[in-house]
């Protein structure tokens, strides 16, 4: 079964390190829901299959949608498509937004999965991330989606900081434990172009990332994790038993996914990747004029093998041999097989039957290990 993803590209304020595609101004939110259903309801010969098994409206913020907007929405994608009656349907949400009646809302919208954008509980880097919310909002929120009933929620969480010392970081994963949340992603602060962060480094107005830093606080945090029984089943990715997120899982895994929204991607499950434009204003228009804004890409088989490994070798599953001869044939194994040797010496890659895993030792180099395993 396919998945699907929903673009809203809207936010109260802009953080200083994100350089995904949003909007501060919400002046044509009202246009842009009506875009998104109609994109829903016409692009429908991308991928054959109709049957859904995840939905995931991210972001921007997608919390800041009226019930209304996000009734449009969903209707859409239901009536649409053949979506599963044990679908997981996600909303990425921030602290600020969420209380118990906007909980509620979204349980009667048929919203079973939440992702809350924390970040940190340490309020001093909040508001050097320019957050929209505080830490006090972040410790209730977590109190609102429980009492609200939510079993599968998951809470994103920042490391590397120039701000953040280890007893920072020991603080925000002893708060998680605590509270058993379900899931964690955990990511490492980077600099990314455009970004007002970047800017501000660059006019050294703020103090530029720590490598060694941000090696040290990772390898802190898969211990943390390992000691509350968190199973890491992507680099970034940690859960307690039974709570991966399959939406993101179906991404690593390779499977179809349809993408809708300005710049959201979609992906034919074989060769073909799309993304709309990443412009307000012209996917709207385009929309209003029957047309779809987006680029493509077709593959290479040397690009599918590399997206291959990239993927699988971030996850707890890792690269499997048996895959690679059946899906790009004994060439590429041969060439995958001569390139590992090294780092199989070197301890960063481990092969465990017909699997190449990373080790412990290679986790937060594993990019660019995939990247040298490419054809």
């Amino acid at each position: 079964m396919s998945g699907i993803y929903i673009h809203i590209p809207f936010c109260r304020q802009a953080c200083n390190y994100c350089n995904f595609h949003f909007s501060v101004s919400l002046q044509h939110k009202k246009a842009m829901v009506a875009a998104i259903v109609q994109e829903i309801t016409s692009r429908l010969n991308f991928i054959p299959s109709k049957k859904i098994a995840t939905v995931y409206i991210g972001g921007g913020t997608p919390s800041l949608l009226l019930a209304d907007e996000l009734s449009q929405i969903i209707t859409a994608v239901y009536q649409q498509f053949d979506v599963a009656a044990d679908a997981e349907i996600t909303l990425e949400a921030n602290p600020d937004d969420i209380n118990d009646a906007s909980l509620q809302t979204w349980l009667h919208l048929g919203i079973n999965r939440l992702s809350v954008g924390l970040q940190s509980f340490n309020e001093n880097e909040l508001k050097w991330m320019n957050r929209a919310h505080n830490a006090t909002q972040s410790i209730e929120s977590i109190a609102a989606i429980k009492r609200a009933g939510f079993q599968q929620f998951s809470v994103d969480l920042i490391y590397g900081s120039p701000l953040q010392t280890d007893e920072d970081l020991i603080r925000n994963f002893n708060i998680i434990a605590a509270e058993k949340i379900p899931h964690i992603s955990c990511y490492a602060l980077t600099v990314e172009p455009g970004t007002l962060l970047n800017q501000q480094i660059a006019k050294q107005k703020m103090s530029n990332v720590d490598a060694d830093k941000q090696a040290a606080q990772f390898e802190l945090l898969l211990q943390l994790m390992k000691n509350a029984g968190y199973e890491q089943y992507e680099i970034s990715n940690f859960c307690l038993p039974g709570h991966r997120s399959k939406h993101n899982s179906s991404y690593w895994q390779g499977k179809p996914y349809w993408g809708f929204g300005p710049s959201a991607h979609s992906f034919n499950g074989e060769n073909i990747r799309r993304w709309n434009v990443a412009n307000n204003s012209i996917y709207i228009k385009s929309i209003e004029n029957n047309i779809v804004a987006f680029e493509e890409e077709i593959l290479t088989k040397d690009q599918q093998f590399n997206e291959y490994v990239m993927t699988a070798l971030r996850t707890i599953e890792g690269i499997n041999t048996t895959i690679i001869k059946e899906k790009f044939g004994g060439d590429y194994l041969s060439l995958l097989s001569k390139n590992i040797e090294k780092y199989t010496t070197n301890e960063l890659l481990v092969i465990n039957d017909d699997c190449v895993v990373v080790t412990a030792k290679g986790k937060f180099l594993v990019d660019g290990i995939a990247s040298n395993l490419f054809v």
